[in-house]
């Protein structure tokens, strides 16, 4: 198993959202890295951090499951559509998405403020600068029980 973080301003999606839907597919992601990274490694039962970004605060919100692993983004075929990408064509496709299963939300958001003062948390790509706009970030398992530990003892699960 896999342990990732995947970001999305809760204006569009967020946290209720997923609870509310139960499974959803995470689309829309146009980085070549995160695209590569939903394609290439995310497996089916990988746990996720759900982060909201561009949020007061933003932060982690809740925890989800990765329950497809990477297909096709369909919204890159389709002109009308706002992710639509004129070069991707159905036999090579250019975009990916994975589909997400909602578990538990936190009952309140884990701030970017306190991850930064979590020591193990340093060397993580969240915290790195020049990986800030990845909306997808792999997370190794002693960051994900850091955060998971943080989230614990402020009771936010």
């Amino acid at each position: 198993m896999a342990y990732w973080l995947m970001k999305s301003n809760p204006k569009f999606f967020g946290i209720e959202d997923l609870q509310r839907l139960g499974t959803e597919c995470w689309d829309g992601v146009r980085n070549y890295r995160a695209r590569n990274f939903m394609r290439d490694d995310m497996q089916v039962g990988d746990k996720v951090v759900f982060y909201h970004s561009s949020a007061k605060p933003s932060g982690v919100a809740g925890i989800m499951t990765i329950s497809q692993a990477g297909y096709p983004d369909p919204t890159q075929f389709h002109p009308e559509h706002r992710h639509y990408d004129p070069i991707a064509t159905i036999e090579a496709p250019r975009w990916y998405m994975v589909d997400v299963t909602f578990e538990r939300a936190f009952k309140e958001t884990l701030p970017l403020s306190e991850l930064k003062f979590i020591p193990v948390l340093e060397d993580s790509l969240l915290l790195r600068k020049g990986c800030q706009q990845l909306t997808v970030i792999p997370l190794e398992p002693k960051h994900w029980q850091a955060i998971m530990d943080m989230a614990e003892m402020l009771e936010l699960v």
